[in-house]
């Protein structure tokens, strides 16, 4: 090793030895998670152009057709083909996940953020209100709001973002208030920022590392969840190509020998919940000192 390696780059203006900052290498979590992720974004994308049949038309061929040429990944009882369903089930699934996450993270992160700052009664009401909805399994409290309030694509999103949000507002409420007398937030009130700036501006981008990785591990519960809800026949309409439904609707199959009706949806919702896992024991990795090597 030279000397330069050993010490950094050295400073041609003043002959001093600088440290070399270099870019934290990217685990093989984040490349597979990533990866499978963009390759789920990117069918859900041209699935709103192209399938190879239309999805919703069933009839195209017999009943529980094997994978074969024509087709496939088969077709159901119905005659629908599972390709063209499972393409389209993405852009539902997918869609419906990262839309309930954005506002579970949003929302959740703005009232911890304020109950973490500012403490006292609106820290007390906030964790009394987390507390009591999570007395609840999440699978449970949303089969109960969903049965209540009647399916479809808005109320499911609703629906598991209320779900989500307790979870965020109490992290964010325990990142902020562990960190609200550190230094440098106790600098940034000292030269006259406001406490909303204090909170958001200086706070919350110290802290958003665990929020990060969190969101993966939510996105995967949802996608479980939301796929659990149409197994069950409380998400989407019973002929919507959702990963859920298709399990359900093939459940009958699995029995006399057409595997394939259950097997690709279920694998399909594997493959995502695991991406997303992936990423998020990535992103904590990288934000979390303590866990680099």
């Amino acid at each position: 090793m030279s000397p330069r390696d050993a010490v950094g780059e050295i400073s041609p203006e003043l002959g001093l030895a600088r440290p070399v900052r270099r870019r934290p290498k990217l685990s093989w979590s984040m490349r597979i998670g990533a990866g499978v992720l963009i390759f789920y974004v990117a069918v859900a994308l041209i699935s709103v152009v192209w399938t190879p049949y239309d999805p919703l038309t069933p009839g195209i061929g017999d009943g529980y057709d094997a994978p074969s040429w024509a087709f496939p990944l088969g077709t159901d009882r119905l005659g629908a083909d599972m390709l063209s369903r499972l393409m389209a089930g993405a852009r539902y699934n997918l869609g419906i996940t990262l839309t309930a996450v954005a506002i579970a993270f949003c929302v959740g992160t703005t009232i911890g953020v304020i109950a973490g700052y500012y403490g006292g009664a609106i820290d007390t009401v906030a964790l009394r209100a987390v507390e009591i909805f999570q007395a609840f399994p999440g699978l449970l409290f949303a089969m109960l709001v969903v049965q209540a309030v009647g399916a479809g694509i808005v109320n499911v999103i609703l629906v598991m973002s209320f779900v989500g949000i307790p979870d965020y507002l109490r992290l964010a409420r325990g990142e902020i208030h562990s960190r609200r007398s550190w230094q440098y937030a106790e600098a940034a009130r000292m030269v006259g920022n406001p406490p909303w700036r204090v909170a958001f501006r200086h706070l919350l981008p110290n802290s958003i590392g665990p929020l990060l990785a969190f969101t993966s591990i939510n996105a995967a519960f949802v996608a479980l969840i939301t796929a659990s809800l149409g197994f069950l026949g409380l998400g989407l309409g019973p002929n919507t190509p959702e990963w859920g439904n298709m399990i359900a609707r093939g459940q009958d199959g699995v029995m006399t020998g057409q595997w394939w009706v259950s097997f690709f949806p279920g694998l399909a919702i594997l493959g995502l919940t695991g991406a997303f896992y992936l990423l998020g024991d990535a992103i904590s990795d990288l934000t979390d000192p303590r866990r680099r090597r």
